[in-house]
């Protein structure tokens, strides 16, 4: 049986972002960081080492920790030959949405210290738009703790790809067993940025 379409999406979205969200859309680390006069060993710092506070950029918006992903915990679970920079750059790149609305309440229930948004979005318009460049992963890329799955850059899957394949393309790249179909993404991530973001939510409400 083949996998089954993605319907709908949440993205977690910090209080203080909310105002230019509504404005200019969802953008990625990286992105939100070509907008800025960083210097550069500021910008590499930034894209490419563990955050281990959140942070406002030049212009006002904040981005989030890096606290579950250690250095050295990263170090065991990579199995392509990435570093931890790389993979720091590579999450920094991505736009990322949960797919289960109980995963979604957990990472806002870890956020208790800022007020959140929660963005509820119809997925199949935004991924018409943005399917190929859109990417799902089996795990939660941003957590490298206790028993971590084992990662590469192959654990992001092409979106299209994955409706084909299954996690074929994870399996194969990386040497890991095969995901049967039944599993279920855990994250839908898109490079670069959603500017049009807001034509597809349907609802937002405060967490």
């Amino acid at each position: 049986m083949s996998p089954k379409p993605i319907a709908r999406v949440y993205h977690l979205a910090d209080e203080r972002n909310l105002a230019a969200i509504k404005k200019v859309g969802l953008m990625s680390t990286s992105r939100l960081l070509d907008g800025t006069d960083l210097p550069r060993a500021e910008r590499h710092k930034i894209e490419r080492e563990q955050r281990r506070v959140g942070r406002a950029l030049p212009g006002g918006a904040w981005i989030r920790d890096q606290t579950p992903m250690p250095p050295a915990a990263l170090m065991r679970c990579l199995v392509d030959g990435s570093t931890p920079a790389d993979w720091y750059a590579l999450l920094n790149s991505f736009v990322f949405f949960w797919i289960d609305p109980e995963r979604l309440a957990r990472q806002a229930r870890a956020c208790f210290l800022a007020p959140q948004h929660i963005l509820e979005i119809d997925a199949e318009r935004m991924l018409k738009r943005h399917g190929t460049v859109a990417f799902v992963t089996s795990f939660n890329t941003g957590n490298a703790m206790r028993l971590a799955a084992r990662r590469g850059r192959a654990s992001f899957v092409p979106y299209e790809k994955w409706l084909m394949t299954g996690w074929a393309h994870e399996s194969s790249e990386l040497g890991l067993p095969m995901r049967t179909n039944s599993h279920r993404p855990v994250e839908l991530a898109i490079e670069g940025a959603v500017p049009e973001i807001m034509d597809y939510v349907i609802n937002i409400r405060r967490f």
